[in-house]
């Protein structure tokens, strides 16, 4: 496969001819939460042009980037998944998305949000240092999809479902409340206040949240 060069002998070159080109770190971030079949991918990215998704599956599949595994029975089909080198790309598409978020306010004309921005927006906000150690497990859910956080320590696990066993339920009510916790325009006070989450567990770990939870 073709692969547009820079001619410089560089790492940020080399990463670029492999994950420069449009929609292809859209693809990748849509992976990291696991494999998906090609309609998963493709309404989790409803502006792409089908051609243009696979051509950069391809692009991905020939720089080992990802690989493509036949479901076993009783299941159908194909899913593609990201390879060892692939699940790598996690703290660079993490970086590249707290360096855009510093410049966000709100949604542009005609701007959705996916499950899988959100889930990158958990992995963008979290801070180890906040952290500090802790073995949490939070369960948040939202009018169109429910996520799994899972803090061990310095590592956060974000998975799409529910949670085994949380130590605390988040449920929004109205608005976009945990977005507003984790950009601090919101206090864990005013949300119980207003009712815009209700919690299944302790209160104190709300604020532990807004805490470890930052953009």
């Amino acid at each position: 496969m073709t692969v547009k060069e820079y001619g410089q002998f560089c790492g940020l070159a080399r990463a670029m001819e492999v994950v420069g080109e449009r929609w292809t770190l859209l693809i990748v971030r849509d992976l990291l939460l696991g494999p998906k079949r090609y309609t998963d991918l493709r309404n989790g990215l409803p502006n792409i042009p089908t051609n243009i998704l696979a051509t950069r599956l391809k692009q991905l599949e020939a720089h080992g980037v990802a690989v493509r595994r036949a479901l076993p029975h009783p299941d159908r089909g194909v899913v593609y998944e990201l390879t060892d080198h692939g699940h790598a790309l996690q703290p660079a598409v993490t970086a590249l998305g707290r360096w855009g978020a510093r410049t966000m306010t709100g949604p542009r004309p005609g701007e959705i949000t996916t499950a899988e921005s959100r889930a990158l927006s958990f992995h963008t906000a979290f801070r180890p240092e906040a952290a500090a150690g802790a073995t949490l497990g939070y369960e948040v859910r939202m009018a169109d999809a429910t996520f799994a956080l899972s803090v061990d320590g310095n590592r956060l696990t974000v998975a799409h479902g529910p949670h085994p066993d949380p130590d605390l339920v988040i449920e929004t009510r109205s608005g976009h409340p945990v977005l507003d916790l984790m950009r601090a325009t919101l206090t864990p006070a005013e949300a119980l206040a207003a009712q815009s989450v209700a919690l299944k567990g302790p209160e104190p770990l709300l604020t532990r949240f807004a805490e470890i939870f930052r953009l």
